[in-house]
């Protein structure tokens, strides 16, 4: 009853903080910046999130594990502040900056309290801007990496996705990712001036997006942001495909990780879209997969897991479509004797719902649940920084912070269904199975 409670109170909450959002936040150039403020009713603290071009995509054809190094030297010191120094200032005020390095972006994430902003605005450009880069800290960057690599090698997931991605993304598409034994060898070599050079041609205020949420003002962030940035330049925009990856799939293939002495085998079906985020038919698309395999209400957890007893986590979602057209996917963990049972099941889910469509009870169930989830999102000023930038990143006004639950709402079981048909073929769906897979198949 209390957890209940507790649910219905965030939910009335959430959708307070979400009414007439576009008139909480406001959005400015300050400096080539593209700077976005929202008011929450949370008192004292400010959240900061934000994404720089920069990330793994952009290597290419040079030093693969570039980018992430580079982003890795970030927090090692600037040329004015060691590490040390910067750890001391912002523990005194109970700050926090961090940094993390995707496909396409460098994200920045930080939090502190209002009459902290100017410090922590100020450390995160001097970050950006002027980080160290010292050869000491960058040997050290670089062993750190290779040791997350060596790990990743062996884990059945991180494998799965690899060649999921390679499967289904083809070469020169930013979302195709290198392998893990090509990101080691590329790591091994690289060096301090290939970290320098990559700095200097793709950081900078362009295409730089910053949110703060919380206790702040558009006039006062606009004007710790001046001061911090004031004087950068450069910086590129977001690497786009030539053509989508659906327009280049091969059709359906299997592909094979064998890993020893696994307890499990990870798996993916799935395939390219050819839809972003706002493409037409996109969001009917995610509202159908949601039926398909979103929690423990899906068909594929209600079936594969709870009445068949093959797994205990089989799901189904649309990845990587924020910037570029991005793939469909099931994903699931079978023990390695339930395999050939897992997957045949998994297909037979697939196919039932691809050929059927989902139903208007499951659509009602689907519509109001993403909307709960999207504003039970909105009920922490983290949430709320991390949908403005998510929304921004997708090509959307601020106007769409209201616009989304309607569009949900709006959807038709003609629209939703006609989107799964339309995008997606399991004739042609790709299969990986990473893990210890029996020798008989």
């Amino acid at each position: 009853m209390t957890r209940t409670y507790v649910l219905i109170g965030l939910l009335i909450a959430a959708m307070s903080a979400s009414a007439d959002m576009a008139e909480h936040a406001q959005r400015s150039q300050v400096d080539g910046i593209d700077l976005i403020t929202y008011v929450t009713g949370v008192k004292d603290v400010v959240i900061i999130v934000g994404a720089l071009p920069a990330g793994d995509a952009f290597s290419g054809a040079g030093n693969a594990a570039v980018p992430t190094l580079t982003g890795m030297m970030l927090d090692r010191g600037t040329r004015s502040l060691d590490q040390f120094a910067i750890a001391q200032q912002l523990e005194s005020v109970g700050a926090e900056i961090s940094f993390g390095v995707g496909m396409q972006s460098l994200e920045i994430h930080a939090k502190c309290l209002k009459k902290d902003l100017p410090l922590v605005i100020g450390i995160i450009a001097a970050e950006l801007r002027t980080p160290a880069l010292s050869a000491v800290e960058f040997a050290k960057a670089k062993q750190q990496l290779i040791g997350m690599l060596d790990s990743s090698l062996q884990s059945t997931e991180a494998r799965s996705r690899e060649a999921f991605a390679r499967a289904v993304f083809p070469p020169g598409h930013p979302n195709r990712p290198h392998t893990l034994e090509e990101l080691i060898a590329a790591a091994k070599v690289a060096t301090l001036d290939d970290v320098k050079a990559f700095h200097a041609k793709y950081y900078g205020p362009a295409h730089l997006t910053l949110v703060l949420a919380g206790d702040v003002s558009n006039v006062r962030a606009a004007d710790e942001v001046a001061k911090a940035f004031s004087g950068w330049s450069g910086g590129r925009d977001y690497l786009a495909a030539a053509g989508t990856a659906a327009e280049r799939a091969e059709g359906a293939r299997d592909f094979k990780v064998p890993l020893e002495d696994k307890t499990s085998v990870s798996v993916i079906i799935g395939q390219a879209t050819g839809l972003r985020y706002k493409d037409p038919g996109a969001l009917a698309l995610r509202v159908g997969t949601a039926a398909l395999g979103r929690g423990f209400t899906g068909r594929l957890m209600s079936t594969v897991r709870d009445k068949e007893g093959l797994t205990y986590d089989i799901g189904a979602g649309i990845t990587e479509d924020t910037l570029t057209d991005g793939a469909w996917e099931l994903s699931a963990s079978f023990a390695p004797k339930l395999l050939d049972k897992g997957i045949e099941s998994s297909r037979r889910e697939v196919q039932t719902w691809w050929k059927d469509g989902v139903t208007e009870r499951e659509l009602s169930q689907r519509k109001q649940g993403m909307i709960g989830g999207y504003l039970v999102g909105l009920s922490t000023t983290t949430g709320v920084a991390s949908t403005v930038l998510t929304a921004i990143q997708r090509g959307y006004d601020l106007s769409w912070l209201d616009g989304y639950t309607k569009a949900v709402d709006a959807l038709t079981l003609s629209e939703v269904n006609g989107a799964i048909k339309t995008h997606l073929n399991p004739a042609t769906m790709v299969l990986v199975e990473a893990g210890s897979i029996p020798a008989a198949r």
